[in-house]
Order: C-alpha cells, then structure tokens, then sequence
C-alpha cells in the first residue's frame, strides 16, 4: 500500500484532525463514483493510516459509504441529506428548479446555476435539455472561472476588491481550445461581461460546447449566483445563445427577488 510521509504532507494541508476529515469529507463527495483509499492519501495529502481513521469515523456518521466489492469510498445518505437541506436553505431546489425548467422549456437546451466558491464556481442546479445530444452537468462539482461563461460573470459582478484577487489568483490551465490563458486577455473578457451583463464561452471549457451566462443579483446589486444555457457547438452558435440572453436576465432577475438571503 502506498504510503505518505507526514514529511510529504503540502504545507496547506490542515494540521488539525477536523480540518484534515472535512478535506477527505470533499474529496470523497467530488467522487461520487467512489475513490480508494490510497487516492484519497495522495490527493488530500493526509498520511494512510491518518486517512484510514478519519475516513471510517465519516463512515460511522453516515456521511460516507464504503462499498466493499471496490474498496471504494463513497458518498453517503447522511451526506446527501444535508446536502438537501443546504440547497433548500439557499434556494436552489424549491424556488430555482421551477424557473429553471421553464428556461430549459423555451431554450431547449440545459439551464445551469453556479455560485462563486473561492477560486473556482460550485455548480448547485442543473436542469437537463430534451434533445437526445445535450450538455450534462453534476451539482456539487466544480468548474473553472477563467473558461466558463458562469465563471466570468461571477468574476464580473463580484465586489472590485474579490474580482481584483480573483483576476491575479485565478488558475488558466487551458480545458478547451479556445480556454484564455493570458490574463490581460482574462481582465478584458471580464471587463466585457461586466459592461455587455452577460458572457460567453466558445468552446473554452470543453471542445464542441457553447454557452452564455447571466448574474443573478439581489435587489441591493450584489451578485448571488451565475444562469447559464449550455449547448453542443454543432447546434447553437454563439449568436444564437446571445439571443437567449433577455430570456435569461428575466429568469435572474425572477431569482433574484424569490432566493432567500444566503
């Protein structure tokens, strides 16, 4: 079994036991097919045998499952739950869904919602298109900021002082053909979004999709989440999804007014 050394341990890694079980609590819930042990180790950085421990003390609260037959770590209902409960808390699945599905009911295609987290966005709501080809999306997963429409007009609309560190910290590995990789080239796109009140991403994030995104602002002006339609490259072109934009600015300013205050 491979192992890793406390000298091997990142320096970001927590040094208390709490902080270094809810690493392995994320870990284990952005791998809802499951994650070995040995994998968990490697990517939170914890020790093995330190992992081992905390990771079934997780088990015995609910929060995580491990299937045997893989000796794969899962996902658990108590996870889950709470995971229900925090998306009723904010909003996304009682006063979001309905709006959403009536988006995806005029486009055709999927609606999707993101909320800015630290220096990536947080999928939380996915309302899937009825074409037989069509984007797919995972809530609870992450996605970029630099190469997504949701992710430019989080950055766009967030306070001057968060999109300024953003603008710097943000990671530009390149996803799709078209990812921006320069950052004078990111603070320009942003500058767009932010004057135009929507943004585009032209097969940046992954090759062959398309999609457009709108901020949902609270009524002071503060950015709440990020609405977007996603659609294959072969379907929609760029001005067709800049189209859906009065469509979708209605939707988020219907979502604005109805989503609780988080």
């Amino acid at each position: 079994m491979h192992s890793v050394s406390t000298s091997d341990v990142p320096a970001d890694v927590p040094a208390d036991v709490l902080g270094r079980a809810i690493r392995l609590l994320v870990l284990v819930g952005e791998h809802p097919h499951g994650i070995t042990l040995s994998a968990l180790a490697r990517e939170s950085g914890v020790p093995v045998s330190t992992s081992h421990r905390l990771v079934n003390s997780l088990c015995r609260e609910g929060l995580v499952e491990f299937e045997a037959a893989g000796k794969r770590y899962k996902p658990g209902l108590r996870l889950f739950q709470l995971g229900q409960q925090a998306g009723q808390v904010y909003g996304f699945a009682g006063t979001a869904l309905p709006v959403m599905q009536r988006v995806t009911r005029q486009t055709e295609e999927a609606t999707l919602m993101s909320v800015l987290d630290g220096t990536r966005h947080l999928y939380v709501h996915y309302v899937d298109g009825p074409q037989p080809v069509g984007v797919r999306s995972d809530p609870g997963r992450h996605g970029p900021l630099h190469c997504t429409s949701m992710g430019k007009v989080l950055m766009a609309f967030a306070p001057d002082d968060v999109r300024t560190d953003l603008l710097e910290r943000v990671d530009l590995t390149p996803h799709g053909p078209n990812s921006i990789t320069d950052r004078d080239a990111l603070r320009a796109a942003v500058a767009r979004a932010a004057e135009r009140g929507y943004a585009t991403a032209d097969e940046e994030h992954h090759r062959g999709l398309r999609a457009v995104a709108v901020p949902v602002l609270r009524p002071d002006g503060s950015v709440f989440a990020a609405l977007s339609t996603a659609a294959p490259a072969f379907r929609r072109s760029v001005d067709d999804l800049v189209a859906l934009v009065p469509l979708l600015q209605s939707a988020a300013s219907e979502l604005g007014v109805r989503l609780p205050a988080r």
